[in-house]
């Protein structure tokens, strides 16, 4: 590596170690120039096919502005006007549907030629500063680099180039494109009512957030219980689960117990059980007519008739989707917190019990701060999953039970469910955009504040 570095060193000036400002300052006619000319500057200086692909780049996206790109902006700030209709045909004798704008591929058309041209800006950036690193080697009497040598140099130093290439243009196409038309979808107006391709929807601006936020609105009066429980769900699910899964993890490992291989298998075994099958389960055993309540019926702690609304109460609800979720969600817990155990160094626990340390001191001392600090990053994670946690609230309660005061939501849905709601059952999708983004900078800022004020995060080497 050592050899290739030195050669390629005496060869390129890296493009991308000079700033846009200072090309365009120190920079000459031609340099200048290529920013307007993909690839003035290599041609000139005959670095054809260098200069050859960043012209291309923009012919390319010339021609795709002249015959699609500028129709397609004119249509993603209208977000179309001619509506489908209907004509009536005289000479056949019935109505006939006549094509109008839709404008859900007005809005995705629109995002795609943003992101070309976003592409197309930074090409020309490259441009420049190809440009000005030809002129700085010239200047400085050093060769220019040719063709051979720019591809022996993507076997080289700039191998990273090379292999994240398609990476990153996959990441473009099927990330960066969808969740900013996804984004700019909650600042229109499509919903339940605006239907493309057969209605039109429009810009909205602010409304939507507006409206989820605005006091004695339906929107506000679901939104604040659904976020309120789910803020309540995620810390109650993962601080339980962490707990009980730590306790437990203790309790297996400790000197005293045995058959300790035993007792990990049974509790792995539980977790081989798709957690799917185990949730379905659940909800017919707590059902209103399942085993639970018959057992309770047969003992005579409730009456022949009555039943236990697990799922119908939402107090019972909340109360029991948290119960089955400590269930799943131990021996996950157990499981990881079993290896940073038997990691933790025996001499910390040596020298505790030789300065008197008891099993509660050594606890406290020494196994939670070590845990903390180590699954701190990890807790996140899990409070961040928790926070998605569609599964486990879809398959045990469906979200109920439902509610009048709710707009399309249940007692129990989180936020994620709720979005699912709106969009796949309602068709607000302009809401259901809304709630993801809420969602998104809740998680953001809740996760880089927590993990800023860790250990993990404040000295990472504490414990090695």
């Amino acid at each position: 590596m050592g050899l290739f570095k030195k050669k390629n060193e005496s060869l390129y000036e890296r493009p991308r170690d000079a700033s846009i400002s200072q090309v365009f300052k120190e920079g000459d006619v031609r340099t200048r120039i290529s920013y307007f000319v993909f690839g003035f500057g290599n041609l000139v200086n005959k670095q054809i096919v260098r200069g050859a692909i960043f012209l291309a780049i923009e012919i390319l996206y010339i021609v795709f502005m002249i015959r699609f790109g500028v129709g397609a902006l004119g249509d993603f700030v209208t977000l179309g006007t001619v509506e489908q209709g209907q004509v009536y045909n005289e000479a056949l004798g019935y109505y006939e549907y006549t094509t109008g704008d839709n404008s859900m591929l007005c809005l995705l058309y629109g995002v795609i030629t943003l992101v070309v041209t976003a592409f197309v800006i930074f090409v020309a950036f490259m441009s420049a500063k190809s440009a000005f690193c030809t002129q700085k080697r010239k200047e400085k009497g050093r060769p220019v680099p040719t063709f051979r040598d720019d591809i022996r140099s993507l076997k080289e130093e700039n191998l990273h180039a090379m292999l994240m290439g398609f990476p990153i243009f996959g990441i473009l196409c099927f990330t960066v494109v969808p969740l900013i038309f996804m984004i700019l979808i909650a600042f229109t107006s499509y919903d339940h009512e605006h239907q493309p391709p057969g209605n039109l929807f429009s810009w909205v601006g602010l409304s939507n957030f507006s409206a989820m936020f605005s006091q004695g609105g339906k929107l506000a009066t679901t939104f604040w219980p659904v976020l309120g429980w789910t803020l309540i769900w995620a810390v109650s699910a993962t601080v339980s689960c962490y707990i009980l899964g730590l306790l437990l993890a203790l309790l297996i490992n400790r000197k005293g117990t045995r058959m300790k291989g035993f007792w990990r298998f049974m509790f792995v075994l539980s977790v081989a059980v798709p957690q799917f099958v185990t949730l379905l389960t659940m909800r017919t055993i707590f059902n209103d007519n399942g085993p639970v309540n018959l057992l309770l019926r047969q003992f005579g702690i409730i009456g022949a008739t009555d039943s236990i609304t697990f799922f119908s109460n939402p107090l019972y609800a909340k109360i029991t989707i948290i119960m089955i979720n400590i269930w799943i969600g131990v021996p996950y817990t157990m499981l990881s917190t079993t290896g940073i155990l038997q990691n933790i160094p025996a001499e910390l626990y040596e020298a505790a019990k030789i300065d008197g340390a008891g099993a509660p001191t050594i606890f406290r001392k020494i196994t939670l701060p070590y845990m903390l600090f180590v699954m701190t990053p990890n807790l996140i994670t899990a409070f961040t999953g928790n926070i998605n946690s569609f599964n486990v609230i879809y398959l045990l309660s469906g979200g109920g039970p439902d509610s009048l005061e709710y707009y399309y939501a249940g007692k129990t849905d989180l936020l994620v469910t709720w979005l699912y709601k709106l969009t796949i059952t309602q068709k607000d999708y302009n809401l259901g955009a809304v709630i993801g983004i809420l969602v998104f900078i809740i998680l953001a800022v809740l996760s880089l504040i927590t993990y800023r004020r860790t250990g993990s995060y404040k000295d990472e080497g504490a414990f090695q």
